[in-house]
């Protein structure tokens, strides 16, 4: 449990700090945040609060999808918000070009490896990225759901008036694929009584493989990692026990 909750916050932390290299970069924002800066001009709120603001509203999307909440769910609400907030109090605003591209760049692959992380864990994931793992859990693609959430969200933060700019652009293409890539490999992977006792044997946590199923795919750590979120909000109520 100790490295479950090491993933999650500093997933959470590094979340935070990813958004904050992009904000501090200023060549467009990410998806999420272009809809966050915009709500934030249009309120007057300071921007680490709608970011806990939205969070909250998205969790009301998790009803149809029969996503339940969970420790990661919670402590992403809050967070991401303060992380970010005491990330730009600390961080410069570059002037030369190649060093806000460096911010930008650093930003965006730290986003990923932090989403990996605090989804890895299995302790639920967060209201936004609640959304993609519920939806990648009934078989869509990880790169295609989150794709088409960023572009939606994008479109309705550019109405409100945030800040769209190559950033965003190089965001939305890379986050998606950046997921699909991160978050088997920070998984907490269940172990079976297969796995634990017949290291090498190929066959179920119940026994050997039956005749004429050698073809069934076998779960894989993305598998994992998506039934430990979706539909359940921990990895404690996954099928088989998360390796602490």
């Amino acid at each position: 449990m100790s490295s479950r909750l090491l993933k999650l916050y500093g997933g959470l932390v590094l979340f935070g700090v990813s958004m904050a290299l992009m904000l501090r970069a200023r060549l467009g924002l990410d998806s999420w945040d272009v809809l966050h800066q915009g709500i934030s001009q249009r309120s007057g709120l300071a921007f680490g609060w709608v970011v806990i603001a939205v969070g909250a509203l998205v969790l009301l999307l998790w009803v149809p999808l029969r996503q339940r909440p969970g420790l990661g769910t919670v402590s992403n609400v809050i967070v991401v918000g303060l992380a970010v907030d005491v990330a730009l109090d600390v961080l410069p605003a570059p002037a030369p070009m190649g060093a806000r591209v460096a911010f930008l760049a650093v930003g965006i692959v730290a986003n990923g490896v932090a989403t990996g992380l605090y989804i890895g864990a299995g302790l639920g994931p967060g209201p936004r990225d609640g959304l993609m793992t519920a939806l990648a859990a009934r078989g869509h693609s990880i790169r295609v759901v989150r794709t088409s959430i960023e572009l939606t969200v994008l479109g309705a933060g550019w109405l409100l008036g945030g800040s769209v700019g190559v950033g965003t652009v190089a965001y939305a293409l890379a986050i998606g694929p950046l997921a699909h890539y991160f978050i088997p490999r920070f998984a907490e992977r269940p172990m079976t009584s297969a796995s634990a006792g017949n290291s090498g044997r190929t066959g179920s946590a119940s026994g050997p493989a039956a005749p004429g199923n050698g073809s069934r795919r076998q779960p894989n750590r993305t598998d994992y990692a998506l039934r430990s979120t979706a539909g359940t909000g921990t990895a404690g109520r996954s099928s088989c026990p998360a390796r602490a």
